[in-house]
Formats: C-alpha cells, sequence, structure tokens
C-alpha cells in the first residue's frame, strides 16, 4: 500500500525568529519513503537538522521576519496491517523495566499523575494487569470524552480534559497516557498522520493526529483512545512524554499561524503525480452540524450535573 501524507504550514513573524519543528517522519520510516519533496521553506532560509532526546528528527531555522511558508510532500510504503493486538502482553514491575522506560512513569506537563492517581487505582485496579487493562484505560477515555476541533485548546491538561469531558485527539492521549503511568505501565504520546483508510471517510479537515504507546511484553505497542479502535496507515512523526516535548512548531518569540494543511491518503498512483490540495485550513475555525450538536449536548449536559 501506498499511502501520501504532507502539509502546508504558514507563519508570520515580526522580527527575524528562531524556529524548531517536529514535522519529519521518525527514521524508522525513511526507507519506506518512495519518492518526496521537501521540506521547502518559502522564501528561502538554512534548515538544518538535529536529533532531539527523544531520538525524534527535527529542524531548526531562522525565520524571517515576514510571511514563512513551510511544505511537504511524500509518497510512503506501508504494510496496510491494521496495529497489531497482543492480549497476552503483560505488565512489567517498575525495577525490571528497562532505564529508558523510567522517564514515561512520571508526571509531565500535560499528564498530572499526582493528581489523578487515586481516581485511576480506584477506576482500574481491579483490572487484570498488561494489555486488558490498558484496553480498559482506552475504553474509558473514549467513553468520558467527546471530540471536537471546537473544544480545541491548547493550555488542556489530562485533569481538565478528565473534568471537562471534552477535547481534540491529544487530550484523548493525555489522560490514557497519565491514567497508564498512574498504574505503572510505561506510556509515551505519539504524534503523526493516520487517514481514514479502511474506515468511513471523516468530512472534517484533515489534521495529524496523536495516540499513545505503552511497554508490555518487553515492547512498545499502539493505542488509540480517541479512535478505540486498530487503525491502518499510521505514520509516526514524533514521540515524547507529552505534547509539550514535541510541538509541530516551537518559536523562540511572537509568530501568527496563517495556514494549517495535512493530507494522508491511500495513494494510487505510483508516479507521484504533482497534485493540488486544497484542503480547508484548520486556522479557519471549522464546525459541522454534527459538533454544533456535541457541544450543545456537552453543555447541557455539564449544566445539568449537580455541584459540590
Amino acid at each position: 500500500m501506498l499511502i501520501r501524507v504532507g502539509y502546508e504550514i504558514a507563519i508570520r513573524c515580526n522580527v527575524p525568529t528562531p524556529m524548531t519543528t517536529y514535522l519529519n517522519l521518525e527514521s524508522a520510516r525513511v526507507s519506506d519513503v518512495q519518492c518526496e519533496r521537501g521540506p521547502t521553506a518559502t522564501p528561502g532560509v538554512k534548515l538544518e537538522t538535529f536529533r532531539d532526546l527523544f531520538g525524534n528528527n527535527c529542524i531548526r531555522m531562522l525565520a524571517p521576519s515576514g510571511n514563512l511558508s513551510l511544505k511537504y510532500d511524500a509518497v510512503v510504503k506501508d504494510d496496510g496491517l491494521p496495529d497489531a493486538v497482543d492480549e497476552n502482553a503483560q505488565e512489567h514491575r517498575v525495577d525490571q523495566l528497562p532505564t529508558e522506560c523510567l522517564p514515561y512513569l512520571s508526571a509531565s506537563r500535560y499528564c498530572e499523575t499526582d493528581e489523578l492517581s487515586n481516581l485511576a487505582w480506584g477506576l482500574f485496579g481491579h483490572m487484570k494487569p498488561g494489555w486488558a487493562r490498558v484496553q480498559a484505560i482506552t475504553d474509558y477515555v473514549n467513553q468520558r470524552l467527546t471530540f471536537s476541533y471546537g473544544f480545541a485548546r491548547s493550555t488542556r491538561t489530562a485533569a481538565q480534559a478528565h473534568e471537562e469531558r471534552v477535547g481534540v485527539c491529544r487530550d484523548f492521549a493525555h489522560l490514557a497516557v497519565a491514567f497508564c503511568r498512574c498504574m505503572n505501565i510505561p506510556a509515551r504520546y505519539v504524534n503523526g498522520y493516520m487517514g481514514d483508510i479502511g474506515v468511513p471517510a471523516d468530512p472534517a479537515p484533515m489534521d495529524f493526529n496523536a495516540w499513545f504507546e505503552v511497554y508490555l511484553g518487553g515492547k512498545w505497542h499502539t493505542f488509540d483512545a480517541r479512535h478505540n479502535q486498530r487503525r491502518i496507515g499510521r505514520i509516526v512523526v514524533a514521540r515524547g512524554r507529552d505534547a509539550a516535548d514535541i510541538p509541530l512548531i516551537h518559536t523562540f518569540g511572537p509568530h501568527e499561524l496563517t495556514t494549517f494543511k495535512v493530507w494522508t491518503f491511500e495513494e494510487h498512483d505510483p508516479s507521484f503525480a504533482s497534485q493540488r490540495f486544497e484542503k480547508i485550513s484548520l486556522v479557519t475555525p471549522w464546525f459541522s452540524q454534527r459538533w454544533s450538536r456535541l457541544s450543545r449536548h456537552i453543555r447541557e449536559r455539564s449544566e445539568a450535573e449537580p455541584t459540590t
């Protein structure tokens, strides 16, 4: 299977501003790239690659005063298989975990294990350890939160998402990660491409997706609290403790985001023909009637709940 991935992101700065991006494909998928264009910057600036503390492929640059556009377009070979399942995968005792797993047991910017620990043990402490417990956490988060772009807020933490009961994919991932860490299961946040392959097409504009991975049975496994199903065609961009570790773009100074377009879909043209993508930019608020109904339902439910 061939999967087309790419983005067009534009920002505006008032003065030259240092900037880093976490937009490159993970190292393990570089050999799967069949053809690509970019990443490119307009106007042209020096793009310097580096690897961060978590092994992610990153770029640093000096964004000029005015407009800067970043573009990337590629075709990636994929096995076309859904996320793997191993229901026999067992939890490890903390003293037996590899040292590199330990950072994924602690609290982080968006995952407050100290605030959620008692709740987590009350909800999941009686569950069968291992895969079944992580799946129970995934089920709970999927049912607890309601998804909508209209609920996006960059400062929302896992505990706040649990109380507000709304969010976008990063909030689903953060809450699941926090619960897993509370149960002494190493969990990390993942950002990447995931198109509507093998599932009904979503009418919403495409975006990067967030999911999470847990360490069970001597390896990392993929879980997705937002969709809560095994999906085809995930292409990892970056991994970290949470979204604070792997911001798609980070400027060391003020900037205005003017364009944000993402595409990922099954590609049937191996020639990698030039294609113009007219996907709506997520910079412009996008609300369908469905999201409006969901928003109203959440508001009414919140108002109906007794206060203490």
